[in-house]
């Protein structure tokens, strides 16, 4: 598997590929519909932005945005996105980790393994680029996401904390 393209697992042809300038408006309205805690009204409008972040995640390129879609799925319509960054660091013998990071599937869609197989996609990502581990966090009021990572394997292994700037 390369870079993006049909993903073939339990669920077939859904495809995910990096995302495009074109596919903002979809990611942030995703994002506005699942958000919680101290995100819930916190995606705007105005794409300006999340433009501005899009165009500086491709030119660090560490961080990868990937969108998934269904076939005949309209266009300006995702069914899941996530981000994939890579992040080097010492610990590990110096090999890097993987992080996955605003996970989200349309609640139109979930239950059909979109999510699944999006990070069946990450780990594979992962593993192509050395890295030694995924990680994740998810927002404490997520109960289903935490049944749905630790069905995947995930171990809540430690603990986060965060400080809003």
């Amino acid at each position: 598997m390369g870079k993006g393209g049909m993903f073939e697992t339990e669920l077939q042809g859904l495809d995910i590929q990096p995302a495009t300038e074109d596919d903002l408006a979809a990611c942030a309205a995703l994002m506005s519909a699942n958000a919680a805690g101290a995100r819930v009204g916190q995606e705007a409008a105005d794409l300006a932005p999340y433009l501005a972040a899009f165009r500086r995640m491709v030119a660090g390129g560490a961080t990868v945005l990937h969108v998934a879609r269904l076939p005949g799925m309209e266009a300006g319509r995702i069914a899941g996105m996530f981000e994939f960054t890579v992040i080097d660091g010492l610990s590990f013998g110096g090999r890097p980790r993987a992080q996955v990071e605003s996970v989200h599937v349309d609640p139109e869609l979930r239950g059909r393994g979109i999510g699944r197989a999006m990070m069946r996609f990450a780990e594979a990502r992962a593993r192509e680029c050395g890295c030694v581990l995924l990680q994740l966090t998810s927002n404490r009021e997520r109960k289903g996401a935490h049944d749905f990572y630790q069905a995947l394997g995930y171990q809540p292994s430690h603990v986060g904390y965060k400080l809003m700037l």
